[in-house]
């Protein structure tokens, strides 16, 4: 056990960032499983949405760095080459939507002017 507060403080700093890896781990590996279960059952549609989901528990393991992005790149095009032989037309992403211009200026308060200091004379 350590004896040192800052040493303590890592301990449980290591144990809450090692639960939190583990939930992501299982997460993409749930996400996977259910890929490939849905590869054996051949349905288009089931296949698009575990690939959606699949690749979305990727992105969320790179981006809190449980994975390397490399490794997450090579697994979506592995996804995409099975889903692609078991028939599936390709997922597409769902179109960004677009933000009007008013809705852009009502979000942004326009800046006030700072009051100019008087110069005293001396």
């Amino acid at each position: 056990m350590p004896i040192i507060k800052s040493a303590k403080k890592r301990v449980k700093v290591a144990a809450k960032a090692r639960a939190r890896n583990a939930r992501t781990k299982r997460a993409l590996r749930t996400a996977l499983k259910a890929y490939a279960a849905a590869i054996e059952s051949g349905k288009a549609a089931e296949i698009q949405k575990a690939q959606r989901d699949a690749v979305s528990a990727l992105d969320i393991a790179v981006k809190k760095a449980v994975i390397h992005k490399n490794k997450a790149a090579r697994q979506k095009s592995a996804l995409a080459a099975r889903a692609k032989a078991a028939g599936a037309k390709p997922a597409k992403a769902a179109p960004k939507k677009q933000v009007s211009a008013a809705k852009k200026t009502a979000k942004s308060p326009a800046k006030k002017t700072a009051a100019k200091k008087a110069v005293s004379k001396q």
